[in-house]
């Protein structure tokens, strides 16, 4: 089975390893409404941030480093420091061979997040990556993500949701359908790709997300974001 772009899978297993790198951007920014736009956003964003201390700035599910890069290319004379993690070694090794301004500025880890210390840090991403994290683990990561966040640090969260019922669901998943049909994808490949992320992409609702977000510690929660079921937040320790 195929979920457009040439990329192969099957039933419940989506991976994002083998060629699927190679393939990634072209995939994804056709796949996710506005991809790159929500990345210029989020760059946009880290305007207020870069000053911090520590100025470090984590991106969990980095994929190919390309958040990274326009944060470095925006803010090229500061002393930043980047940390992009992926659990994908294919992903990790398209990221590395990115051009960057300030390379050496630059570490990128091939590690489960879960079974790694976070260092303080200014600026924390988790770009449509918290939603294939397990959910019993889920709470458990956005927790040390506040602890290892610096006073006044920010937590950037780009996520697919869930509808809060189901007539809304329904819509929801309806659009999106149409979207990607409209981006050329056909329904034989559109259905291949629902059925190979059913069981490893697991969305929570918007309320389930802030939820999320409150337990942890969080208190000042604002929407950067909204497109279909594809929403984005910004958490300010």
């Amino acid at each position: 089975m195929y979920s457009g772009d040439n990329i192969k899978n099957n039933l419940s297993s989506w991976d994002f390893g083998g060629d699927t790198p190679n393939k990634f951007d072209e995939h994804i920014s056709k796949s996710v409404p506005s991809y790159e736009f929500g990345q210029s956003i989020i760059s946009n964003y880290s305007d207020f941030f870069v000053n911090l201390t520590p100025k470090l700035i984590y991106d969990i599910g980095c994929s190919t480093g390309s958040l990274l890069s326009k944060i470095d290319a925006r803010h090229h004379e500061k002393d930043l420091n980047f940390i992009g993690i992926d659990i994908i070694p294919e992903m990790i090794e398209v990221a590395k061979k990115r051009k960057y301004l300030n390379p050496k500025k630059f570490k990128f880890e091939c590690i489960d997040v879960l079974d790694m210390s976070l260092e303080k840090t200014s600026i924390v991403i988790c770009y449509y990556t918290l939603q294939f994290i397990l959910p019993s683990v889920r709470q458990q990561l956005v927790n040390r993500i506040y602890e290892s966040l610096a006073w006044g640090g920010a937590f950037f969260v780009f996520e697919k949701t869930r509808g809060p019922d189901g007539r809304f669901q329904d819509m929801n998943t309806h659009v999106y359908n149409e979207y990607k049909i409209n981006k050329g994808y056909s329904p034989s490949e559109i259905f291949s790709k629902s059925r190979a992320l059913t069981g490893v992409l697991e969305p929570f609702s918007d309320k389930g997300n802030i939820d999320m977000f409150k337990r942890a510690g969080f208190k000042d929660i604002e929407y950067i974001f909204t497109n279909i079921c594809f929403k984005g937040w910004i958490c300010i320790k």
